[in-house]
Parts: structure tokens; C-alpha cells; sequence
């Protein structure tokens, strides 16, 4: 192992002195020396390695003006530091930046000349090689951009603790510290870009979505995340796919096939400028104007898609960016560049040649041009006006990754200013020492770095957190065309605070939003169309949960809003309307007084317990004939007494019913009519004894005299009476509200026990029974006398009443019910009034003028 790194260390010595790359960097000496990463071009030229012969080294394409601008950024930092005297004052700090050419292999060969010195110095080497007059050490590295070629720095880097600082890489797996140990950055982590990308699909309530994401570090770990929060939020990802700039042209066209197929609108994507680049030339190849992208901040404003032949297609973009700094003198910097002045930068000659299309005349490539290699441009002399042109380059009105380059050089500095300014027993390290700013490794660097806390220029306070990561925010741009020249104009719309309260972290100006370039209307992007209020969801077989049919809310059930899950039930005292979206009151019934069958049978029974109180007056004025004497006065009184009760419990049956009420008039009823039955049995049985005995005796006349007849029918009564004792004491009526009927609410009685009301009206029938059994058995009594006769009818009319009550009872519902027993109870009573006078009515009927009138009421 020892020996393995050997050989890697002399691998990197010797590209550093020698074949290094591209053969360009940007440089200069100093005191302390810090590295830089960063994508001087989009990528690298396909070449087929067929090892015939010694590989080459591969050659950088497409020059990216945005990576230059941010490289501009380091060396601007750098030289202000420099010229600083208050910070690192007497210590010049230098660099060596390389271009990474967006890939990891470009990355590592530029990273091994920074930890070639690191690894001799570690490992002990210099018996086998001492490099150290050759490759100066490297305190610290400032990149890169991509997180897949930062995942592979890292890892190389952390083997010697060397502390990476990266500007744009913000993916979620950096930070890992026990795998990346010496890994931090200046721009926020995905694991909030994610959560902010889901929080605006459901601030605008799409639910079927597309996701796009780089094969890489970047992408992968990105989109993952995206996943479990559109799984929380029960949004489903319709596509899910993975990207690459090295794709094929057939896997493009397929890729855009299966979009160009999907019902979803909306495009997320996690991906770099140059992976996104070959999917957005497609759509534009085929004009598919109906999407809207969500963009990651690698790509919203990226200079390889945001261009004004894009934006038939890319208008509408919604795109996250870091919160752009100000850098004072940044923007004059960039205008001073030129070649000549700028020798320590090999990368500016390059600049030049791509800016304004020119080769200087010692440019190797206009060697080629010469021989014919290459396509000819002109000759240019390197001191044309810069500020004459278009270039991404000069666009430093917003300044996001160029100044969070910026700011990770200033957060070296400021660890090195720590280390430089720390008092003995104060410092972070063994018994609270300090580290030698003259002998400075890279790891106390790295302390330092990690207990950061500083406020810059500007006022804002510095510091890594826990994972390195440093605070930030996003801004939430819209991709508009400019009415003057039809460019690409990030229009600022809201903004994403990682550390706001929930709910209040996303914000959004509906107003600023064009979307496609020209609508104010939000686009749809839902599987199924939004369901109506009345409606609800329903579950189509084998689809994903968002796609759905609307059904029809049940009765009794409503939703108010649109794409309701499930639908509402209506409280107990209410409905749904005809179209399920609202509950209305029921309405509430029962026997009221008011309505007219209420009033017809109360008028009923007070018309039955006036004609009886008639009665009881007509035999009170002749209580001393002997006709009323005959027909047993003082029983009769009882007997009509208790048909008044019979009418009279008939009224608590009508009104609202109350816990009282409906704990009264079932025993009212059964006592008074138990009484009343009581009354004609002893009257019946009286006389058939009587008839029976040829000659009455003294034991005749003392069984039946007057105080034996009240007291068995004081005994008949009382079992009545201890029926209801014992139903009201264990199972006591009480209101009820029955909310079976739909529209209705019933207010009736719950009776409590149906078994006690069962032996209430079953002992009344059965004592009914017993008088029809005696008054049968009178049916040969004198002509004259015919009382046993119509008691016989009164009793069949009683039980013809109550046996068609029992089906009549059970079969109706609400109001009714109660309207059944009184119509029972009135039928009942009045069969009895008629009947059990009818033989003294006719016995009357030729007396005095009041006795035909007492005739015609009782027969009523």
C-alpha cells in the first residue's frame, strides 16, 4: 500500500511538471497557496481509446464564460485580500486554479497536484523522492462546481484532510462527514431544494409530474429526495427519469418520445446545464410548447439553455437561484481583463478567442487554422474592447455562484487571519494551542474552518453549520422574454427561507408569473380533472392514486370544495342538499298540536270527555230514580270517571314529546283503561250472580256489596299499577330524536322496554278477555234487561281496536306511531262510553224530556 502511493505521488508530480491537463492553469505565488476547481468548459471531446497506442490526454470543448467569471471571482478575492492591511497583513496569498472541464476524471488529475505534497510529507516519502523545492503545498481548494466532480475530489482530498471548499456543489450526499471529512461549501444542500420543488407543486396543486435528474452525484440523490417528499404530499411522479450530456441520439429522442406522451405538463429536473442541454435542443427540434419546467438552481440560469431561440419552449421556467451578493469592484475587474496583462492567467487568451471569435497571432490554434486543421477565424490583437460585446461573462447583475467563490475565499482568510491572531492557551487544538502561520498544515486549516464565525463586509454573519454547510436561501425566478432585444430575463417572483417556520418558508408573487412567455393562468397538471363540490374521489383500478373518477357524494354526506378525498357527513340534525355540496336543518316533526290531524283528534277526545262529564252530570241531578240507582250508582261514577281518563290520557300523546310526557302516558293509559275494564267486569259479574241465584241470600248480598266490588277493583287496578311502578323504575321512557327518515328528524318516545309495555296492554286485554267471557255467559238474561249485551259489543269493539293496534304500531314510524295509539285509545273509549249505558239509556227512554237528551248524548 505504502509503495502504491508512492507511485501515485510521482503520477502527479509528474503531470504537474510536465503533461498537467490541458496545459493550462492560472497561478501565481505566495506565502499560502489555496487551489481552485472550476468548469472552464462544458465537457470533454468523445474519443474512442482503442489502446493501439499511448493514451492522450483528452481535449476540453464548448468554453463556459459563466466558469470563467466564477474564476475571475477567486483571483478577484485574492488580490483584494492581498492588498488588505488589516487582513493577513505581511502574508501574500497565491493560487494554481485548473479547469475541470465539468468531469471527474479532468478533476482528479488536478487534484493529485495538490495532495502531492500532502502525501510525501504524510507518508514519509523523501527517501524515495523529495519534491518539495518542485510542488509547493496547498493550504486549501476552492471547488468545484458539479457535486459528481466534487464527490470524487472529496474523496481524494480527505485522505489528507485538506479542506475543500466547493461554491456550487450542493448535493445532499456531501454532507456525509464521515465520508467526506474535509468537504464544505457556501451554497445550500438539495436536501432543502428538493422540499422547496415539492412545496411549490402543491402551492399550485399539480399532482402528476415529470422528474428528470443527471445519472450523477448531483441528480440522483436529488430526485431521490424530491420522491419521498412528493410520497408525503400524495403527488405521483408520472416519469421518472435519468440524463446525461454523453447520451446518445437515439436515448434522447426516446427519452423526449415518452414526455412528448405523457399527460404530464409539468417537468421537474435535477440536472446540470450541460445534461439538460441535448433534452431541451429536442423539444425545441419539435416544438413542444405545453410544459413547464421547474429548474434546479444547477441549471435556472444556466447560459447553455437560457437563450432566446429556447424560449418558445422555455418561457415560464420556474427556477430556483442562490441569493445573488454584491462584490464592490468586481464588475470593473471584469472589464479590465486582456491577455497581455493577464500572463498569469493562462485561460484568458482562450477567453479572448471565444469572445470575439479571433485566434492571437501566437495562439497554437492559429497554427492549426494555417495548416487547415481547424475552421479559420481572424486575427485579433488582445486589446479590443470588452465591454463591446454580449458575454455571459460580463453578466454580473446578479452574482450568485460568483460570489459564493467569493465568500469561500474570504472564509480561508478568515480561518487564516484566526490562526494568525490566536493567543496561546485560546486556540483549538492540543492543551488549547495555536497553530504556526509559518508552519501551518492543511488540517488545522481545517479546524479552524469548521469553528468559523465571522461577519464580512457586508454585514452578514459567516459560519458553517454542523455539516459544513453554510446558510442560505433561494430566490424564485421566471423565465420572461425581454420586449427590447427578446432575451432571457430572470424575473425575480418569490423566495424559499430553509429556516422560516413551516408554512411560511414558501412565498410566491402570482402576479410577476408569465407562464409559456404569455399566460397569467396557472397550467393544469393533474392525472384526472379536479372534481366538482358534491363530489369526491373514487379509486380507478390499477392507477396511481392521483388519477381518480368523481363520484356523486351519498345522501347524508356533501364535500364544499373541489377534489375532495372523501365526503363530508352531515351532523345528525341536518341533511345534504340535491347537490351534496352544503347541509341544511332537518325538519323536525311530530304530533304537534297545531297541524290539522293534531287538532282533529285532540277536539276527539276533549268532545268524549265532555259528552261524559254530561253524563256524570245527568246522573249526579237523578243519582235518587230508580233507574240510576238500579244500574249501580257509585260504580258507575268510577266507571265514567275513568272513561274521562281514558279521553284525557289520549291528549298527552299530542305536542312535543318530553322526557315527562313520555314517561306518563303509557301508564295514563293502561291505569285508566285497566280501571275502567275493572268498573264493567265487576258490574257484569255482579249480575250474572245475581240472575244465576234463583233466591238471593245473606251471602249473596254480602259478597257482592258495595265495598268488595271497589276493592277488586281497587285489586285489578293495583297490579296495573305496579306494572308501571316496576317498567318506570328500571327502564323509564324518554324523548328520542330519530333520524332514520332522511330529511326528518321524528321526535317520538323511546318506550324503554317494549316487554313492559307488552304486559302493560297485554294484562288490559286479558282482563278485557274475562269481561267478554261474563257478558258472554249474560247473553240469556231477561229481555227487558240487555246491559250484558252491549258490554259483549263494547269488549269486541276493544279488542277488534287493540288487535288491529299491534301490526298497526310496529309498521309506522315517527309522528304516527303516537297517532295510532291515540286513535286506538279514543276508538276504544268511546265504544266503551256508548255501549256500557246503552241498557239504562233505553230504560229511559220514556221518562221525563232530559232522559231522550241523556239517550242521544251517551249513544253518541
Amino acid at each position: 500500500m505504502r509503495l502504491l502511493l508512492y507511485y501515485l505521488t510521482l503520477l502527479g508530480s509528474s503531470y504537474v511538471i510536465s503533461t498537467y491537463g490541458p496545459h493550462q492553469r492560472a497561478q501565481m505565488t505566495g506565502d499560502i497557496l489555496l487551489g481552485g476547481l472550476f468548469p472552464l468548459h462544458f465537457g470533454i471531446a468523445s474519443k474512442d481509446q482503442d489502446l493501439a497506442a499511448r493514451p492522450e490526454s483528452t481535449q476540453c470543448v464548448r468554453f463556459n464564460f459563466r466558469g470563467f467569471r466564477w474564476l475571475q471571482a477567486m483571483i478577484f478575492a485574492i488580490e483584494e485580500i492581498n492588498n488588505s492591511s488589516t487582513l493577513l497583513p505581511n502574508i501574500t496569498l497565491g493560487y494554481r486554479i485548473f479547469d475541470t472541464c465539468n468531469t471527474v476524471s479532468k478533476a482528479l488529475e488536478a487534484t493529485l497536484s495538490f495532495v502531492a505534497q500532502n502525501k510525501i510529507d504524510s507518508l514519509n516519502l523523501d527517501e524515495f523522492c523529495n519534491c518539495t523545492d518542485h510542488i509547493p503545498s496547498t493550504i486549501a481548494v476552492v471547488g468545484a462546481a458539479g457535486s459528481a466532480v466534487s464527490t470524487a475530489v472529496a474523496n481524494l482530498l480527505g485522505l489528507f484532510y485538506i479542506p475543500q471548499i466547493s461554491y456550487a456543489s450542493s448535493s445532499r450526499l456531501l454532507s456525509n462527514k464521515n465520508q467526506y471529512k474535509s468537504f464544505m461549501r457556501t451554497i445550500p444542500t438539495d436536501e432543502y431544494q428538493a422540499t422547496a420543488m415539492a412545496d411549490i407543486i402543491e402551492y399550485f396543486q399539480w399532482n402528476w409530474v415529470i422528474a428528470v435528474a443527471s445519472d450523477d452525484e448531483y441528480g440522483r440523490p436529488g430526485i431521490e429526495k424530491f420522491e419521498k417528499e412528493m410520497e408525503e404530499r400524495d403527488i405521483c411522479i408520472h416519469l421518472n427519469e435519468l440524463i446525461s450530456q454523453y447520451f446518445e441520439d437515439h436515448e434522447i429522442k426516446a427519452l423526449v418520445d415518452r414526455i412528448e406522451n405523457s399527460t404530464a405538463k409539468v417537468i421537474v429536473v435535477f440536472a446540470s446545464g450541460p445534461d439538460v442541454e441535448p433534452l431541451i435542443k429536442e423539444m425545441v427540434r419539435r416544438n413542444i410548447t405545453d410544459r413547464i419546467w421547474l429548474a434546479s438552481e444547477a441549471w435556472a440560469i444556466s447560459s447553455l439553455v437560457a437563450k432566446p431561440e429556447y424560449l418558445d419552449v422555455m418561457a415560464g421556467t420556474i427556477g430556483f437561484a442562490l441569493k445573488a451578493g454584491r462584490i464592490p469592484g468586481f464588475r470593473e475587474f471584469l472589464q479590465h481583463v486582456q491577455p497581455k496583462k493577464d500572463s498569469h492567467n493562462e485561460f484568458v487568451r482562450e477567453f479572448w478567442e471565444e469572445t470575439f471569435n479571433c485566434y492571437l497571432e501566437d495562439s497554437p490554434r492559429f497554427q492549426e487554422s494555417e495548416n487547415g486543421s481547424t475552421s479559420f477565424r481572424p486575427l485579433c490583437s488582445g486589446e479590443e474592447d470588452i465591454a463591446s460585446v454580449e458575454t455571459p461573462y460580463l453578466d454580473y447583475k446578479h452574482l450568485r455562484i460568483s460570489y459564493n467563490v467569493y465568500v469561500a475565499v474570504y472564509s480561508i482568510a478568515q480561518a487564516l487571519q484566526d490562526i494568525l491572531t490566536c493567543t496561546p492557551g485560546r486556540g483549538l487544538f492540543a492543551n488549547n494551542s495555536c497553530a504556526d502561520i509559518k508552519k501551518m498544515e492543511a488540517w488545522q486549516v481545517l479546524k479552524q474552518l469548521r469553528h468559523l464565525n465571522y461577519t464580512n463586509s457586508m454585514g452578514e454573519k459567516m459560519r458553517f453549520d454542523e455539516n459544513s454547510d453554510m446558510e442560505a436561501n433561494y430566490t424564485i425566478i421566471n423565465w420572461h422574454r425581454s420586449t427590447e432585444d427578446g432575451s432571457v430575463v430572470f424575473e425575480e417572483v418569490g423566495y424559499y427561507n430553509m429556516h422560516a417556520k413551516r408554512g411560511a418558508k414558501l412565498f410566491i408573487d402570482r402576479t410577476k408569473i408569465l407562464w409559456n412567455g404569455y399566460s397569467t393562468e396557472v397550467p393544469f397538471s393533474n392525472c384526472s380533472e379536479d372534481c366538482e363540490p358534491g363530489t369526491r374521489k373514487g379509486i380507478i383500478d390499477s392507477m396511481p392514486t392521483c388519477c381518480f373518477e368523481c363520484t356523486e357524494c351519498s345522501d347524508g354526506e356533501y364535500s364544499n370544495h373541489k377534489d375532495a378525498s372523501v365526503c363530508a357527513k352531515c351532523p345528525n340534525n341536518s341533511w345534504s342538499n340535491g347537490n351534496h355540496t352544503f347541509c341544511f336543518l332537518k325538519e323536525v316533526e311530530f304530533l304537534s298540536w297545531t297541524e290539522p290531524f293534531g287538532i282533529a283528534l285532540a277536539i276527539c277526545a276533549v268532545l268524549g270527555v265532555v259528552l261524559t262529564a254530561f253524563v256524570i252530570g245527568v246522573f249526579v241531578r237523578f243519582r235518587n230514580t230508580p233507574i240510576v240507582k238500579a244500574t249501580n250508582r257509585e260504580l258507575s261514577y268510577v266507571l265514567l270517571f275513568s272513561l274521562i281518563c281514558c279521553f284525557s290520557s289520549s291528549l298527552i300523546f299530542i305536542g312535543e314529546p318530553q322526557d315527562w310526557t313520555c314517561r306518563l302516558r303509557q301508564p295514563a293509559f293502561g291505569v285508566s283503561f285497566v280501571l275502567c275494564i275493572s268498573c264493567i267486569l265487576v258490574k257484569t259479574n255482579r249480575v250474572l250472580l245475581v240472575f244465576e241465584a234463583k233466591i238471593p241470600t245473606s251471602l249473596h248480598r254480602k259478597w257482592w256489596g258495595l265495598n268488595l266490588q271497589f276493592l277488586l277493583v281497587f285489586l285489578c287496578t293495583f297490579v296495573q299499577v305496579m306494572i308501571c311502578v316496576v317498567w318506570l323504575y328500571n327502564a323509564p321512557p324518554s324523548s328520542y330524536q330519530n333520524h332514520d327518515i332522511d330529511e326528518i328528524i321524528f321526535i317520538t318516545c323511546n318506550e324503554g322496554s317494549v316487554m313492559a309495555l307488552g304486559f302493560l296492554i297485554g294484562y288490559t286485554c286479558i282482563l278485557a278477555a274475562i269481561c267478554f267471557f261474563f257478558a258472554f255467559k249474560s247473553r240469556k238474561l231477561p229481555e227487558n234487561f240487555t246491559e250484558a249485551k252491549f258490554i259483549t259489543f263494547s269488549m269486541l269493539i276493544f279488542f277488534i281496536v287493540w288487535i288491529s293496534f299491534i301490526p298497526a304500531y310496529f309498521s309506522t314510524y315517527g309522528k304516527f306511531v303516537s297517532a295510532v295509539e291515540v286513535i286506538a285509545i279514543l276508538a276504544s273509549s268511546f265504544g266503551m262510553r256508548s255501549h256500557c249505558f246503552m241498557a239504562q239509556c233505553s230504560l229511559l227512554y220514556k221518562h221525563p224530556p232530559i232522559i231522550p237528551l241523556l239517550y242521544f248524548v251517551m249513544t253518541l
